[in-house]
């Protein structure tokens, strides 16, 4: 050993050297991190358009459908990124799931409804607000889908990356009738179909906010205002499971079975109250012996709704992947019918290699971008315990078989969050009445100041303005969007 490297002051030097080395690769990760997920979604973008060359063969078409496939599957990563967020956003802000637990179970029921129970047939043009025969010609229809896709997809990645959950569904509506206006002008839009749709911007919130609302109330008033709230639980808790277990066999017997079996809405109700009755008798002694030993108080409650708040995300995955990933790969659907056949009037067959794309590509959008927004519905609209959370999931599945009853086109975006939105206010409406109640009672307690009042509202208003902004201008801006990239591809093409 020389007597430089003997040198004490030598090896400190060697030390914050190899300090810094280590900061270096430190600060190198955190940089590269942010760049994995989206290299992940280019390669499986780029592996989708490979397997659409593979199952669509060499063809004079075959580029178009290669390009739809890489947009179909650019949509269905911002599926997963945005929309899953809002049935697994509840069950992680009331800790009943970890973020890792809650992506699980989402990736595996996401893909099991859109490949097992998945709409097998979607109207031309996303339902049916655009006359296909208006297009004039294949071509035509073919960029107006192009451009509904690509639109839509960027919307919601906007909406993603400001924090805001939109409907991916009006996304492609919007996509749709932009597209078709640039292609036909105004008068191909079926506009009573696009009131209805504008209508259940209003309708779906509100219901389901006044449907998780009431849900709460009467868990409130039931259960955790009473002396015992154990006792009360026992009674009320087996009730409670058996209308969620009711409410969704209702629910998937009506939406999300109808690949296997076309069921109508009295035979999916009658399936519901008989299977709601079973899950009630078979509760009341399991929930009597989860609550062997608890203590009489509020945390106590909160073991007992962990399950089957659980149980009602994955079947609120199942039923959103059933539904709403048809919504998103229908116009991939329908450039892949339209190139091979020329027949753009046609209802359309989604073949299963779509679906494969949309339920893989919902998977990794969730799994790559989608805590962003799961941490946002859960914890940051408002504070959710699993009651809560629980009022919020069965809301949403009473909410679509309302809607599908009426004949109503809901957003489940719009519904879940509704429900967020619906138990906070009715949280701070309930402490109101509390605090009212209290100074009757005691006239000298001292009151909140007017700021301090405001501070303590139980929702927050700045993300309550954000997402009701995002809503009411997602079908407009992307009907603008689309129309301009219409414009593009057909002066490029054209």
């Amino acid at each position: 050993m020389t007597e430089q490297q003997g040198d004490p002051r030598h090896l400190e030097t060697l030390d914050r050297d190899l300090a810094r080395y280590s900061n270096l690769e430190l600060a190198t990760s955190y940089v590269s991190r942010p760049m994995v997920g989206p290299g992940i979604s280019l390669v499986f973008v780029v592996l989708a358009g490979i397997a659409a060359m593979l199952f669509f063969g060499q063809t004079s078409n075959s580029l178009i459908v290669v390009i739809a496939a890489c947009l179909g599957a650019y949509m269905a990563l911002n599926i997963g990124a945005n929309d899953v967020a809002n049935n697994m956003g509840p069950a992680v802000g009331a800790n009943a799931l970890t973020m890792g637990g809650a992506i699980a179970i989402a990736v595996v029921f996401e893909s099991a409804g859109a490949l097992i129970a998945g709409g097998d047939v979607v109207s031309t043009i996303a339902k049916g607000i655009i006359a296909p025969e208006s297009m004039g010609t294949a071509s035509v229809f073919i960029w107006a889908m192009m451009a509904a896709l690509l639109s839509a997809a960027l919307w919601v990645n906007l909406a993603t990356w400001v924090g805001a959950p939109v409907s991916t569904t009006h996304s492609v509506v919007g996509g749709v009738m932009g597209a078709g206006i640039a292609a036909a002008g105004f008068a191909a839009v079926d506009w009573s179909t696009m009131g209805a749709i504008a209508a259940s911007w209003v309708i779906s919130p509100v219901l389901g906010g006044a449907i998780a609302a009431a849900f709460l109330w009467l868990i409130k008033s039931r259960i955790i205002y009473q002396d015992d709230k154990i006792a009360a639980a026992r009674k009320w808790v087996p009730v409670l499971v058996g209308i969620m277990a009711g409410t969704f066999a209702a629910y998937l017997a009506l939406k999300g079975l109808k690949k296997i079996i076309k069921i109508d809405m009295p035979t999916a109700l009658l399936i519901g109250a008989a299977i709601g009755a079973l899950v009630w008798v078979a509760m009341i002694p399991t929930i009597r012996k989860q609550s062997e030993g608890l203590e009489n108080r509020n945390r106590s409650l909160k073991v007992l709704f962990g399950i089957p708040l659980v149980v009602s995300a994955a079947l609120l995955s199942f039923a959103h992947g059933a539904n709403d990933v048809a919504n998103a790969v229908g116009p991939l659907a329908a450039i892949v019918q339209a190139s091979q056949s020329g027949n753009f009037t046609d209802s359309v067959s989604i073949p299963f290699w779509v679906m494969v794309i949309g339920a893989m590509g919902i998977s990794f959008g969730l799994f790559l971008f989608g805590p962003k927004l799961i941490r946002m519905v859960g914890g940051q609209i408002t504070k959710l315990n699993p009651m809560r959370a629980y009022c919020v999931a069965l809301s949403a599945a009473i909410t679509v078989i309302v809607a599908s009853w009426l004949g109503l086109p809901v957003s489940s975006t719009h519904i879940a969050v509704g429900g967020v939105f619906g138990v906070g206010f009715f949280r701070e409406w309930d402490a109101e009445r509390r605090i009212k109640k209290a100074r009757l009672a005691m006239p000298d307690r001292p009151s909140y100041a007017p700021e301090e009042r405001r501070r303590r509202k139980l929702v927050r208003r700045s993300h309550f303005m954000t997402i009701i902004a995002a809503w009411i201008i997602t079908v407009p801006a992307a009907a603008m969007l689309s129309g301009i990239i219409f414009f593009l591809i057909n002066t490029v093409m054209g």
